[in-house]
């Protein structure tokens, strides 16, 4: 007979952690990397969909240069690439795992030389 509290302990909840949070600062122009890792997972998420400002991101959309790659394994790691960094990409990033927490950060993309 298994007791909650000794199940509990047995059973290791999914992490995951993006890179660089909670605030990235990032140049204009340049190329925005955010890693998001899922660890401690029985199984590599089926799916890890990607935010911005609460809207998920559309890869086909008009301004182009935007992609995902996704590595499953023992730890998955998803990589949002945005090409040429603007001020509309600022905001809020958040990465969802379909089988562990969401985490999330803060883009600020700076206007410096």
């Amino acid at each position: 007979v298994c007791r909650l509290t000794t199940c509990n302990a047995l059973v290791s909840e999914p992490i995951t952690t993006l890179l660089g949070g909670p605030e990235m600062y990032i140049n204009k122009g340049s190329t925005m990397n955010l890693t998001c890792i899922v660890k401690h997972s029985p199984e590599p998420p089926p799916s890890i969909y990607w935010t911005h400002n609460l809207q998920e991101i559309n890869y086909d959309s008009p301004r182009g240069g935007v992609s995902v790659i996704t590595e499953k394994g023992d730890n998955t790691v998803s990589y949002l690439l945005v090409q040429r960094a603007r001020d509309s990409d600022s905001g809020k990033y958040t990465c969802n795992p379909s089988n562990a927490n969401p985490k999330t950060l803060i883009v600020h993309v700076l206007n410096g030389k």
